[in-house]
């Protein structure tokens, strides 16, 4: 892995280079890995994610702040993100690992955009990390906004069904498979005691995302 050149490519005025070096290690490789930074880089993106959407949009509540707040930050964004740049070649990580797939795992590309994050921040501090985020980012809100992928769709079954049903849904983690750091959940969704859809994910909030969304596809958009 050419970490100079990886540097170059994105065009950060980074001088540390072991740090990017560990940014882009994945646990599954001997040495250092990027857990630590990931762990610091997915609260400096909350964090200044927070603070742009605030500033862009000076009328809206908090909770449509929130809805826009959770649908830029969630794996999918920030994987598609690090895909974008190229991350996923210049990811370290077991011959196991790779062979399996792990180049174009969104979790594996999520943690390693976190992970970079935390080490511009270490280097370069809010500011500089914050301009990074707004020309890589930010710019993937618009296409949330236009396409209304920022609805939560949990909340929208739960408001759709008390109203038709006069009942609250309920979800259930009926399978999980993988490795403990990667694993698939799946979720059945219950309404009035009934499964009525089911949904995958790489979390357990994901996997009831898409067993929502299932049913208002399939049920709701109908009447």
């Amino acid at each position: 892995m050419n970490i100079k050149n990886f540097i170059e490519k994105l065009k950060l005025d980074i001088k540390n280079e072991k740090l990017i070096q560990i940014a882009l290690t994945h646990r599954s490789f001997n040495g250092d890995n990027n857990e630590r930074l990931e762990f610091l880089g997915d609260a400096v993106i909350e964090l200044l994610v927070s603070r742009y959407i605030f500033n862009r949009f000076p009328k809206e509540k908090e909770g449509i702040l929130t809805s826009y707040r959770s649908a830029l930050v969630k794996t999918e964004t920030l994987a598609a993100t690090a895909s974008k740049l190229g991350m996923g070649e210049y990811i370290l990580m077991s011959r196991g690992e790779e062979e399996s797939g792990g180049r174009l795992r969104l979790n594996i590309l999520e943690d390693a955009f976190e992970a970079l994050i935390g080490a511009i921040y270490m280097e370069k501090g809010l500011e500089y990390t914050n301009k990074f985020l707004y020309t890589h980012l930010y710019c993937a809100l618009d296409e949330i906004i236009n396409n209304k992928s920022y609805i939560n769709n949990k909340s929208q079954l739960q408001e759709l069904s008390q109203s038709k049903y006069k009942s609250t849904p309920r979800y259930r983690v009926i399978k999980e498979e993988g490795p403990a750091h990667d694993k698939t959940f799946t979720v059945e969704l219950i309404i009035n005691k009934k499964a009525v859809s089911q949904g995958v994910g790489k979390s357990k909030q994901e996997a009831e995302e898409n067993a929502a969304k299932e049913i208002i596809d399939k049920v709701y958009d109908k009447n």
